[in-house]
């Protein structure tokens, strides 16, 4: 009994008391476990925040990130398989997110002109209009940010979660 409440204190002490609260911890985390929990609930925030700016416009978040990507090859466009690389979640069917965003009338689909089997696809002004009516509510979170962690901790921060992902690439 008495080395569990000793673990405990060293456990509170430890663990991030907001961690603790948000996920009603009790049990002892290693400090790779409360890392990793502590990136999971930030990526959920993150998300949330992303994903009701861009629902209020009538998109999800991945078909945001879809018309940002191809808004960055405008007025050119890229195939199904450069979108789906570049994307920031990936298990994506960018087929049918295609489809949909076709049917929308925010991307169109051409063919090649050298390759006809190479099918492009590309963001329409009415994609370019959409981002624009976007961007400013997504630079408002991103500004909103800067009251939380310095430009200093952002630029660590990334070091940090590229060092976990990078061997991936």
């Amino acid at each position: 009994m008495c080395c569990n409440t000793q673990k405990f204190r060293i456990f509170a002490f430890r663990m991030g008391t907001i961690l603790q609260h948000r996920i009603s911890q009790t049990m002892p985390l290693t400090a790779h476990a409360e890392a990793m929990l502590n990136i999971i609930v930030c990526a959920d925030y993150f998300r949330r925040s992303t994903m009701n700016i861009c629902e209020q416009h009538g998109i999800s978040f991945v078909q945001y990130n879809v018309l940002r990507i191809l808004k960055g090859a405008f007025p050119g466009g890229h195939p199904r398989c450069e979108i789906k690389k570049r994307l920031l979640e990936r298990g994506t069917d960018i087929t049918r997110l295609i489809d949909k965003l076709e049917r929308m009338e925010l991307v169109e689909r051409t063919r090649d002109f050298d390759d006809k089997r190479l099918s492009l696809t590309r963001i329409t002004q009415k994609g370019v209009d959409l981002l624009d009516e976007i961007k400013p509510l997504i630079d408002n979170f991103d500004e909103a940010l800067q009251h939380y962690i310095t430009k200093e901790e952002c630029l660590e921060l990334s070091r940090l979660c590229e060092k976990i992902y990078a061997h991936e690439l």
